[in-house]
């Protein structure tokens, strides 16, 4: 995956302040997720936002229209990720996405969780067999529309 020169540009900044995802969170009031998303092109900023990352990464302002710019979303190449990282988050869908969908559409009725009105949370579980990794979807329903 070839990374645009503004994730570039956002994520070399980024490392040089030191600065966590976490970090920036608190700065700008927005979920440390939805901003490393920002980050790689997925999502757009406002105004206000895209002044406020600036200010802190140090960034040059003629960024800010393209901070603003909505994105071309899903833009991961069209083949098996081979990131491992990635990778496992497809596998997962591989073994457990029919399950899942069974189980959501047996609770909800036929329809789909909304990636639009929707949160993604990552927390780190201390655990004495090796610390694990919590990732919480938050989805609306949304019911398929008979005509």
């Amino acid at each position: 995956m070839t990374l645009s020169s503004l994730s570039t540009t956002l994520l070399n900044a980024k490392r040089s302040k030191g600065i966590s995802f976490s970090e920036l969170e608190t700065l700008l009031g927005r979920d440390e997720v939805w901003i490393a998303s920002l980050f790689y092109g997925q999502s757009t900023a406002s105004g206000e936002e895209a002044d406020k990352l600036i200010e802190v990464l140090a960034l040059d302002p003629a960024l800010k229209p393209e901070l603003m710019t909505p994105p071309v979303k899903g833009c991961l190449d069209p083949v098996i990720p081979t990131d491992p990282l990635i990778y496992r988050f497809y596998e997962i869908m591989q073994v457990y996405g029919l399950p899942l969908k069974d189980v959501i559409q047996e609770k909800f009725g036929d329809g789909i969780m909304s990636a639009i009105d929707f949160t993604l949370e990552v927390d780190k579980v201390e655990n004495p067999a090796g610390d694990r990794v919590k990732v919480t979807m938050c989805g609306k329903f949304l019911p398929y529309k008979k005509w």
